[in-house]
């Protein structure tokens, strides 16, 4: 069967359908369902395997980005999401959907929904729309004792080429944390998913970081690695006819992560 993945809506979110897409292009079945339903009870998570959260503006970001709806995963949905994280499900947020996880407590992740991470104004002042390369740090390092690649915590993540591509548009996507002692954790822990990176690997200043992320990071994982969030949009790089330059192959660097989170869901949930 088709794992069943539940795009979150609610006032604002604009990149659903795209989402959506890229989902049963990848061999999932992909429903939209608005918050509402959730807090109401007409609607159960207990129905998914996959959670969504995809790019746009919820709630205008009225509050700050992101800050609104993740309210409501933590006020009103507390008890349902435990329930399913803890049920091995997968969880995505893209763009605003990264700062409504980490604004919820839900990055880097804690029993308390205590927040410690966040993704504030970028450094430029303006809203950034364009293409960067991302690597993945924990898919190129080395262990100290074997000297064989360590093993990529993300599923989401796994057999990624050495740099992909992707665009970004945010105006709040500076990866900062509440202190050193999480910044250190993140890196010991291998949560750190993705960095900011020039076509060769390289870490590099703006435009290629183009927030001013600590440390370059793009996108993090929970201790399980089945919760990711990215402020760049696989989604928007899931085919070839995305880019703008119409590179020939037939899946874009999006689609990979995409499917990585479907083929885990098909074989384990």
């Amino acid at each position: 069967m088709k794992p069943k993945v539940c795009i979150l809506r609610t006032a604002g979110t604009n990149c659903d359908k795209e989402t959506a897409f890229s989902f049963e292009k990848a061999g999932a079945q992909a429903e939209f369902v608005h918050i509402n339903a959730f807090c109401s009870k007409q609607k159960s998570l207990k129905e998914y395997q996959i959670l969504a959260l995809s790019g746009g503006f919820s709630y205008g970001d009225d509050l700050g980005a992101g800050k609104v709806l993740a309210n409501e995963l933590k006020f009103k949905l507390s008890g349902d999401i435990k329930e399913f994280i803890s049920s091995g499900k997968l969880i995505i947020g893209i763009c605003n959907g990264f700062q409504i996880l980490v604004k919820a407590g839900l990055l880097p992740g804690n029993e308390n929904f205590t927040q410690e991470v966040s993704l504030i104004i970028n450094d430029s002042g303006k809203f950034e729309d364009r293409w960067i390369y991302l690597k993945s740090p924990v898919n190129s390092r080395l262990s100290p004792v074997s000297g064989r690649l360590s093993q990529v915590k993300c599923i989401w993540a796994k057999n990624l080429p050495e740099t992909i591509y992707l665009p970004v548009a945010h105006g709040e996507g500076k990866f900062i944390t509440k202190d050193k002692q999480v910044l250190e954790s993140l890196n010991k822990r291998g949560q750190v998913v993705f960095q900011y990176c020039d076509k060769q690997g390289n870490l590099s200043g703006y435009p290629d970081n183009p927030n001013g992320s600590v440390e370059n990071i793009a996108g993090i994982c929970d201790d399980t690695g089945r919760i990711l969030g990215l402020m760049p949009h696989p989604e928007r790089h899931a085919f070839s006819w995305q880019h703008p330059a119409h590179e020939p192959e037939k899946q874009g660097s999006g689609f990979l992560i995409i499917k990585n989170g479907v083929e885990y869901a098909k074989n384990n949930l």
